[in-house]
């Protein structure tokens, strides 16, 4: 399965869209959305996750990569998931306790952590 990137402007915060499986293969993709977007003066990103079917290491590296990129410009980097076997993989990581992770867009572009 590819990978679908969409994004889009809700209040102050640009929405990622994701879409597919975030792997080896797809995750280049994403970082480069990251990265282009951060470059682009957009510093407070929400992800959002739900149509996400499978992440692996590489998909989680690119994610703390861009939760960098966006701290360096005193941004944010939340994520929106709700899927039980996504949501494992963060909490077996440790990782839920470095983003903060909603289970919608709406949660998350008005949350304030």
């Amino acid at each position: 399965m590819d990978l679908s990137l969409s994004t889009r402007t809700v209040g102050d915060r640009t929405v990622v869209e994701v879409g597919g499986e975030i792997d080896v293969y797809t995750a280049p993709k994403l970082r480069e959305q990251l990265v282009e977007l951060v470059n682009d003066g957009s510093y407070h990103l929400v992800v959002d996750m739900e149509r996400v079917d499978f992440l692996d290491s590489t998909g989680l590296g690119v994610l703390v990569g861009g939760l960098k990129r966006v701290r360096a410009h005193e941004g944010s980097l939340r994520l929106v998931c709700n899927q039980e076997r996504i949501l494992k993989i963060f909490r077996i990581t440790g990782l839920t306790k470095v983003f903060p992770i909603h289970t919608s867009v709406d949660e998350a572009v008005q949350a304030t952590d």
